[in-house]
């Protein structure tokens, strides 16, 4: 999903509308692992707090909260009680053009730059360190869909030099380049000009994301791809299968050639349409650890950094634009409830997800690596 616009206004006030915000330019390992213990004494709470606060927190896909004024106390307070230390945020939105997603990097370096308090721009590796040591929400810049390339390899090159270090080569449907996974089947898989597409984005230090793509294209890019690639934003198809969620076949794949898979908060972790539980994103996140290792884990919530707003008014708003995406025909299957788990759908998302991986016995070094070693170890192989 992940084309909420971003609001730029009270803190945690969203407006959903998500296809109609560029328009009107109103949003600035490979083996199975055990749990080594079981916690089941000691303090979890302050032991998953010192382990955030030593953790490069990374997110693999969020949207953070703009306020004003700048300055909100409360906004701030809850920026700084993340312990985030970087996310990857999607610009340009579905089928947005070239000229509308370049006004939308504006928008937010705009935004960005207005809350430096809080926030910076990332742009490499050293940066990420900077964020860590400062204490402010690194953001670097990712593509979801393709249109703002038209079809030009070459504007890889020149979003890069934007700002945008992620790109994925389809969203759900085809794209001049693959084919995601809600494409007609049977699926064109990795196209002549996406394999250019992968050999550029390995040149020139843009990490690939196969979140949308479907299995035949994911699995053409893995054998084309050079360096590791990534699920910045999924769910696992081994507990609840859903054509947004990865099979074991996919998880391992991406896992055996050092890429990195990051648990999202959507619908699709359940069937039906009622909302997500803590119990059930630790069912996927549990199975992801055994099937890709400890090394190759991590999250990517896809969802609001700081809360989802479940007011009356953003409901209506949300519930808006899941029917105009159903129409436009972008949607998957069982879109409905809003992007949080119950649980998480708070700004200390991060320490919870640590104390309930502790819980459930597993290391402090591993819940390092699943709250952000992970994604560092794959930027750092990939952005160059």
């Amino acid at each position: 999903m992940s084309e909420y616009p971003i609001a730029i206004g009270k803190p945690m006030q969203f407006h959903l509308n998500r296809r109609s915000f560029l328009a009107t330019s109103s949003v600035i390992a490979t083996a199975a692992i055990t749990p080594a213990f079981a916690a089941t004494k000691g303090d979890l709470k302050a032991k998953a707090r010192r382990v955030v606060e030593r953790s490069m927190v990374i997110n693999g896909n969020m949207l953070p909260g703009f306020s004003d004024p700048v300055d909100d106390p409360k906004f701030v307070a809850d920026v700084r009680a993340t312990g985030i230390t970087g996310i990857k945020l999607s610009v340009g939105g579905g089928k947005a053009s070239f000229s509308d997603t370049v006004g939308h990097i504006g928008h937010i370096n705009k935004a960005i730059s207005e809350h430096s308090h809080v926030y910076m721009l990332v742009r490499k590796i050293d940066d990420l360190m900077v964020a860590k040591r400062t204490g402010k929400v690194g953001i670097f810049y990712a593509f979801e869909d393709t249109g703002m390339l038209e079809g030009k390899v070459e504007r890889i090159n020149y979003f890069r030099d934007l700002g945008v270090r992620s790109m994925q080569l389809s969203y759900n449907g085809v794209s001049p380049f693959a084919s995601g996974v809600m494409s007609p089947r049977p699926s064109q898989g990795l196209t002549d000009v996406g394999r250019l597409a992968v050999v550029t984005m390995n040149a020139t230090g843009v990490i690939i994301d196969v979140s949308h793509s479907d299995d035949k294209s994911t699995q053409a890019i893995i054998d084309e791809s050079s360096k590791p690639v990534m699920i910045s934003h999924g769910g696992c198809a081994g507990v609840n299968p859903h054509p947004r969620n990865k099979s074991d076949i996919i998880l391992k794949t991406v896992a055996d050639q050092g890429g990195v898979f990051g648990l999202y908060e959507l619908a699709y972790l359940t069937p039906g349409l009622g909302q997500q539980t803590l119990a059930d994103y630790m069912r996927h996140l549990t199975h992801a650890l055994k099937v890709c290792g400890e090394d190759h884990v991590g999250i990517g919530s896809d969802a609001f950094m700081l809360q989802f707003d479940t007011s009356p008014e953003s409901m209506k708003s949300w519930n808006r634009s899941i029917k105009e995406r159903k129409e436009t025909g972008i949607a998957a299957p069982g879109e409905g409830p809003p992007p949080f788990v119950e649980g998480l759908n708070v700004p200390r998302r991060a320490y919870l997800i640590a104390e309930e991986l502790l819980k459930h016995g597993y290391s402090e070094v591993t819940v390092e690596k699943v709250l952000g070693g992970n994604f560092l170890r794959v930027f750092k192989e990939t952005w160059g």
